[in-house]
């Protein structure tokens, strides 16, 4: 309701994994670069991990985006909470793999046999599990050997598992450290800095159409900031409401106490000790001397000219 109001076409700030609006932060790219370097080069397994929020599932739709693109057959697991049996009968269905047999025996001989065909035709296999962190140690033991699906010289899978810090320490306990050791990649998102959060809000803005008209004033960004941590889904929650806000108030731009009262809606304006501050801003740099403060201090002079 709010985007006539402020010239914007869509919605900015979806929380949905739409990877048109993954931005591109030193994290955000390394992940990417290694993600696909490893699915290319059929390494094995590649781990993602990073904080509830910080965009690990919309990097995972940005791959499946590029890998659908290039024709590679893949199968991806969003719901971890799953047995075994449920897990392989969940693969298989995305891979549009059939099974007359329900035996386990049986449906590890017919995915073998499914990717032993792909593999000759010249087309890899890639399985990406979200929300790893849930899986139980059985069904991890049964991905683990799913890496025994091989040619002499070659992976059939490729297993990507993207998840939350607790995964790190689920495959640190002394029962998996067969599946830790072959782990041959590693990627990891943190919070965004606040230069990156200036980027992130204004690149969403500039995706969804607004022009060179300031929304948000330099301090409600920077306040989108503090409260949001650095995470990209507060950071998303706290600009979605605070523009549903400021247009009730038929406010623009967007003001820093918005931002506030919104904060303090969703109980953001206490610090949660589970998740970690954002990062200090890059190079260690003084905030005077930052881009963020160039960006902003630009802001605020074009509000002040348009005042």
């Amino acid at each position: 309701m709010y985007k006539k109001f402020f010239g914007l076409r869509e919605n900015p700030f979806n929380i949905n994994p739409d990877p048109r609006y993954l931005y591109p932060t030193r994290d955000s790219e390394e992940a990417l670069a290694c993600l696909t370097y490893g699915i290319q080069k059929r390494t094995g397994y590649i781990l993602l991990t990073g904080e509830v929020g910080t965009g690990k599932t919309m990097l995972l739709r940005k791959v499946l985006d590029w890998l659908h693109r290039e024709r590679v057959t893949t199968a991806f697991i969003f719901n971890s909470r799953l047995n075994v049996t449920q897990f392989l009968d969940f693969m298989m269905a995305d891979f549009g793999i059939t099974c007359e047999s329900s035996l386990k025996s049986q449906v590890l001989l017919r995915l073998n046999h499914c990717l032993l065909e792909r593999y000759r035709a010249g087309e890899p296999a890639v399985l990406i599990v979200d929300e790893a962190q849930n899986l139980s140690r059985e069904v991890l033991e049964e991905i683990r050997l799913l890496t025994n699906l091989e040619t002499n010289t070659q992976k059939l899978l490729q297993i990507v598992l993207s998840g939350q810090p607790e995964l790190e320490q689920t495959l640190n306990q002394p029962q998996l450290r067969q599946l830790r050791q072959r782990i041959t990649l590693r990627c990891k998102l943190h919070p965004l800095t606040l230069d990156e959060a200036v980027g992130y809000i204004n690149e969403r803005l500039r995706i969804a159409g607004a022009d060179s008209k300031p929304i948000f004033t330099p301090e409600a960004i920077l306040a989108v900031h503090r409260y949001g941590r650095g995470i990209p889904r507060l950071i998303n929650v706290l600009c979605e409401h605070a523009l549903v806000n400021a247009y009730v108030e038929q406010q623009s731009p967007v003001a820093a106490q918005t931002v506030e009262k919104v904060a303090r809606e969703f109980e953001l304006d206490t610090v949660d000790p589970s998740v970690p501050p954002p990062l200090p801003v890059q190079g260690g740099e003084d905030f005077l001397a930052t881009e963020a403060y160039r960006t902003l201090t630009a802001l605020s002079q074009r509000l002040k000219r348009n005042d």
